[in-house]
């Protein structure tokens, strides 16, 4: 667990994508089989523990010391691992520390009622950091900044191949990875690619610099379609497996059995997952109602039919088409796709211009005049091949400008990681009158990020000098008409929303800029956002 706990705490203090990066890719090559293993899968989030439960570790930490002391170091740390890595009172004459894959084995056999004991004893012999490391591993909360494809890349740094044949063979390997080791120093060949359905890497698009790339390419060589507000996936039916993957390849079918259904061809599609109601685009909140479910009951599908909107195709039939130019795989995808009989598989149809020009008036003009169904513009060139990652040049997403508006600081709690000691999740609101005329701020969302760390101390800073209740590990920050500090938030979109007090839910909000300058009297009203939302059906 040592070398894991060093690896975390090192990540958690680390900035740099490619620090990281080198982090992971050090930690790979030194550490030996299984545990690097299991840590891989830990950092991709294929490592989770049905037995281990945060209400075994809060009964464990509450049996070893008052248990009102502790709900108190909880409620200032507001992080369980962390403040129980912190307080926990060891007893001595405790065994040695243990290795990760030995923690992995025990948790994978013991029962529920076992559980609580494996964790106190490991508590005892770990000091701070590897506390902290054992219960995040437990709860399966690492947020160390690292992604799984980040991972993926420290993974294929090992061996020194590209990501994309690490992504192609993912799915076919099973923690602890001893194959995959093996292939990428040298020691075994690769493991097979060719189980069927498994999921191939995803060709990503760059964004788009508008004075500097236009001036360089010509309109002639590129097909532009909508970006539809959806999640990007690929569907797979090959040789009887029907499989539905998300773009960084974590497998959904569960959620959308209505969607697999729908896989009357033979191949692999790559679309935009979306609500279609007899062809039309339902807004992405829509979606969000059968998003991270485990399953979904026919009275869910039935409120939100989910359809796949189709761009490309990677497999016609058993033929692999990655390498073939995009203007060929549209055809195919064209037949593809005309064929189907499902009546939740449509065409992305591609949108004719002449000019740049031409291209920015489109953007400006969503479809049915609806800025909630598309995100922007896609450009592709007719001769790009299919390539895994995000290069340069072939591919480029054009989106809309973000929306702006000025909110009111209302409420803060700590972040994570690096942030765990400072005010870094912050919720914001608008300006709305009761009944009576009497104008108050309504949360509109929350954001935690888009600032600057010299920014985040002097956010942190206002949110201790001006709290004014506590709600566990929240602070209420002060916010009237004559006080509050406004935030100018940008975010890609908006929603009519049951849950939230306002009706409003934002789509990717993001904090654009800290208004030191302006009133918090003169912060928007939910009025302004109400006129953003889409009509009702």
């Amino acid at each position: 667990m040592r070398a894991f706990s060093h690896l975390l705490d090192r990540l958690s203090y680390t900035s740099s994508r490619n620090a990281k990066l080198v982090l992971v890719r050090d930690f790979l090559r030194a550490t030996p089989d299984p545990d690097r293993g299991w840590a891989l899968a830990a950092l991709t989030g294929a490592l989770s523990f049905s037995a281990a439960k945060p209400a075994a570790i809060r009964r464990a930490v509450e049996g070893r010391m008052d248990p009102v002391l502790f709900g108190w170091s909880y409620d200032y740390v507001g992080d369980l691992a962390e403040t129980v890595s912190l307080v926990w009172p060891a007893r001595p004459g405790a065994n040695r520390e243990p290795e990760l894959s030995e923690v992995v084995d025990a948790l994978s056999h013991a029962a529920r009622s076992e559980v609580e004991g494996l964790i106190e004893g490991w508590l005892d012999v770990l000091d701070v950091d590897g506390r902290w490391a054992l219960l995040k591993l437990l709860t399966g909360a690492l947020r160390v900044g690292l992604s799984a494809r980040l991972a993926k890349q420290a993974a294929a740094d090992v061996g020194g191949v590209p990501v994309s044949e690490v992504e192609e063979i993912w799915h076919a390997l099973a923690p602890p990875y001893e194959d995959l080791f093996a292939w990428l120093e040298g020691r075994a060949e690769r493991p097979t690619t060719e189980a069927p359905g498994r999921f191939r890497p995803a060709m990503l698009a760059q964004a788009i610099d508008e004075a500097v790339d236009f001036a360089k390419l010509n309109p002639a060589d590129y097909a532009a379609e909508w970006k539809w507000d959806g999640i990007r996936v690929q569907a797979v039916n090959e040789r009887g497996e029907r499989r539905l993957y998300s773009r960084t390849g974590d497998l959904i079918s569960d959620a959308f059995p209505d969607v697999l259904e729908a896989l009357d061809f033979e191949g692999v599609i790559d679309g935009e997952l979306l609500v279609l109601r007899e062809g039309e685009v339902a807004p992405f909140g829509e979606l969000q109602q059968r998003l991270n479910r485990k399953s979904a009951d026919a009275k869910l599908i039935a409120r939100f039919p989910a359809g796949v909107r189709a761009y490309d195709v990677l497999l016609d039939g058993e033929l692999d088409v990655r390498h073939l130019p995009f203007a060929e795989r549209r055809a195919r995808l064209e037949r593809i796709v005309g064929a189907s009989r499902s009546g939740r598989i449509d065409l992305s149809p591609l949108q004719p211009f002449a000019d740049w020009g031409e291209l920015a008036a489109l953007r400006a003009d969503p479809p049915d005049g609806d800025p909630s169904r598309a995100e922007g513009l896609m450009l592709k060139r007719w001769d790009s091949i299919y390539q895994a990652g995000r290069p340069k040049g072939p591919w480029f997403k054009w989106k809309r400008d973000p929306h702006l508006i000025d909110a009111v600081l209302m409420y803060a709690a700590r972040g994570h990681g690096k942030r765990s000691s400072f005010y870094s999740d912050f919720t914001f609101g608008v300006w709305r009158e009761d009944e009576t005329g009497r104008r108050g701020l309504t949360p509109v969302g929350k954001a935690y990020f888009g600032f600057t760390d010299e920014e985040l101390k002097q956010l942190d800073a206002f949110v201790r000098e001006h709290t004014t209740d506590r709600f566990g590990p929240v602070r209420q920050v002060r916010a009237d008409l004559d006080f509050g500090l406004v935030l100018e938030v940008a975010f890609e979109g908006l929603q009519r929303s049951g849950r939230h007090k306002s009706g409003v839910a934002m789509r990717f909000p993001r904090i654009n800029r800290i208004r030191w300058d302006k009133p918090a009297r003169e912060a928007d009203e939910l009025a302004s956002l109400e006129r953003m939302l889409p009509p009702l059906v």
